[in-house]
């Protein structure tokens, strides 16, 4: 939170975007110091939350809209939010929706394997987001041998990928795989001889479904350059991952963002045109301090990289 408010150093009469609402943590302290905020986030249950809290703090200046933060363009038309002074994408799982047991997200809790952040539509939505009909069980359960190897791998970093996708196959050909501890289950077994990693052995798995689901990269991918085109000026966009494939598209993105000619280093003479939009101010990511893993340990693997528009 420090560091955001640093970096972001919202004033009263600025208008901040907020993609990823949650809990409203960041929104609340942007909206304490700037004019208007509007706070975005695919999960309803998490927006009444948010909901809640923001009224509890008296703010009148939040907005909170229920979307994919991939249509920003949109939101900010919808919303009259001109300029646009900062925008902040905090990519971190809620510790609501972790814990919830109808989602899925934790192998510590044994739930149905789902997985989706938006699956309900309220009456009272402003909002008639589609909902997606892909769950976790679907894949696990559905999905070639090949398919569930290549997620492991490219999405969970997973060394095991193709026993792990072997095993699930040969369970699943005697009974379907229906929760979170039935996939538990299956994992542990591949790793019983296998050296004990650093985190726990689900981790990756649960993280490649999870993005899978969701389309988080891709949703990654197609956000930063309208975030970017949507900034005014000296506007800032300030983006909070917490594993490196989200770390990687965040730093080539910006890279690319901040050079002038993007030429092969063979032409001699520039044909791109190519002007830099961005510079960069953070050069290495920020990450937590002490202080702060101690009172959030999860906060131990997030990096947080700011840059400015041109």
């Amino acid at each position: 939170m420090k560091e955001v408010l640093e970096y972001l150093d919202p004033k009263p009469g600025q208008n901040y975007i907020d993609c990823t609402l949650g809990n409203g943590g960041h929104a609340i302290e942007l909206a304490r110091r700037a004019g208007k905020v509007v706070g975005i986030d695919l999960d309803e249950e998490i927006i009444e939350l948010a909901k809640e809290r923001i009224k509890s703090e008296g703010l009148g200046n939040i907005t909170t809209v229920h979307d994919n933060y991939r249509n920003i363009q949109k939101i900010i038309l919808e919303q009259k939010v001109s300029p646009v002074n900062g925008i902040l994408l905090d990519l971190g799982l809620s510790s609501f929706e972790l814990q919830d047991e109808k989602r899925g997200f934790s192998f510590q809790i044994n739930s149905p394997l789902d997985m989706r952040y938006h699956t309900n539509s309220s009456a009272n939505s402003t909002n008639s987001l589609p909902i997606s009909r892909l769950t976790a069980g679907e894949i696990i359960n559905k999905w070639p041998e090949s398919e569930l190897a290549r997620i492991f791998r490219e999405y969970g970093e997973e060394r095991y990928a193709k026993q792990i996708a072997r095993e699930i196959v040969a369970v699943r050909h005697e009974k379907p795989i229906h929760t979170t501890f039935d996939l538990l289950l299956i994992i542990e077994q591949v790793y019983r001889n296998k050296p004990k990693p650093k985190i726990h052995f689900a981790t990756k798995v649960f993280q490649a479904l999870r993005i899978m689901v969701n389309d988080e990269l891709g949703n990654i991918r197609t956000v930063l350059p309208l975030a970017i085109e949507a900034l005014n000026a000296g506007g800032r966009l300030a983006v909070i991952s917490f594993h490196s494939l989200e770390d990687r598209i965040v730093k080539d993105l910006f890279r690319e963002e901040a050079r002038g000619c993007i030429c092969p280093p063979k032409l001699p003479i520039c044909n791109c045109g190519h002007k830099p939009r961005i510079k960069i101010l953070t050069k290495k990511p920020i990450i937590a301090s002490d202080e702060e893993v101690r009172a959030n340990p999860r906060s131990r693997s997030a990096k947080m990289r700011v840059v400015e528009k041109i």
